[in-house]
């Protein structure tokens, strides 16, 4: 996205909340906690938009879907809510469906993409389909020939379970000795587990907002870790970690960034946010899409509030609007 409609995709945002009767939003729920492994991060990321809706005068109440039964939902008498659970049982497609059900509106994919997204091979079979570049990749099983899969994908590789975010259970695997035990750290978080190539190069991750063709692609994110290792530590503890936007990269690096980002988003059938995560091989300089997020974190150190900043638009502005989006699927219904 230039400069110039980034602007105004900041504008038109801050319009829309200008004009905003917080009170037809009604009482909104926030979805936190959890019971994926993410549980940690997703108390911090619901907490903080708890805050934010607060702040703009919502009647908004914390939900944690790992302490209580969601069938519960029905007696909080909601009439929207705000999914900050991030994982299996938040991100995956399941709270969502329930959603349905209950005809409550909530922010976020729905059930399809959500379920492709959280897992990496259907998401780059997806990818893969519709010409998007990704790392090369093979499921692993207990009986994979290990030497044959560092042949086809090169080392070092990357091993990771299928359904987990945050880097849980990831490995970078630099010799065939080590798959073996990669495999079975990943193996005992997911059912799953998934190998590709690692493509070495700059880390960017891009932040995407809107559904279909109206969907737009907010500034990039360059991101420089300690010891190039971007692991839970890093990502969400860390103060060492460096975050870069504007990134520093030739704008049409930016710029390809964002379109490949913008179409794995439009493949998933993602609406209302979402972020790419990115590898640019400094080979080559190409883009490598790694894995869709469609549920991003909110926290202190999480990257969708920086690029919206870099937008012009604060943190509890950015969250007010993607709550706004709920009402437009009660429009959608009930067209």
């Amino acid at each position: 996205m230039s400069k110039n409609r980034l602007g105004l995709w900041g504008d038109r945002v801050k319009a829309q909340l200008a004009n905003l009767n917080v009170q037809s939003l009604g009482r909104v729920g926030v979805l936190l906690g959890g019971r994926s492994g993410e549980r940690e991060i997703s108390l911090m990321s619901g907490n903080g938009v708890l805050q934010a809706l607060i702040s703009k005068g919502i009647d908004a109440h914390a939900f944690d879907t790992g302490l209580r039964n969601p069938t519960e939902l029905v007696n909080e008498k909601f009439d929207r809510v705000f999914i900050s659970l991030h994982g299996r049982y938040g991100e995956d497609g399941t709270i969502q469906g329930l959603l349905e059900l209950l005809e409550l509106p909530y922010t976020g994919s729905g059930v399809l993409a959500s379920a492709l997204a959280i897992d990496k091979i259907a998401t780059k079979q997806i990818w893969i389909s519709n010409g998007l570049s990704t790392p090369e990749f093979e499921e692993l099983t207990a009986n994979s020939n290990w030497h044959a899969v560092a042949k086809h994908l090169g080392l070092p590789l990357i091993v990771k379970p299928a359904h987990e975010g945050s880097s849980l259970g990831l490995t970078k695997v630099k010799s065939v000795e080590e798959l073996p035990t990669a495999y079975e750290l990943a193996a005992s978080l997911d059912t799953k587990v998934v190998a590709e190539t690692c493509i070495v190069g700059d880390e960017l991750t891009c932040p995407l907002v809107g559904q279909g063709e109206s969907a737009e692609a907010l500034p990039v994110i360059k991101i420089i870790p300690p010891q190039a290792n971007y692991d839970f530590h890093n990502k969400y503890f860390s103060d060492e970690t460096q975050y870069l936007c504007p990134t520093g990269l030739p704008d049409e690096v930016n710029e390809r960034v964002q379109e490949l980002a913008l179409a794995a988003y439009k493949a998933l059938g993602c609406r209302t946010w979402g972020r790419a995560d990115v590898m640019l091989d400094q080979k080559t300089g190409k883009p490598y899409l790694l894995e869709m997020n469609t549920s991003p974190g909110m926290t202190s150190h999480s990257l969708v509030p920086m690029a919206a900043k870099a937008a012009g638009l604060e943190y509890a502005d950015l969250v007010l609007w993607l709550l706004l989006q709920t009402m437009h699927q009660k429009e959608d219904a009930n067209a």
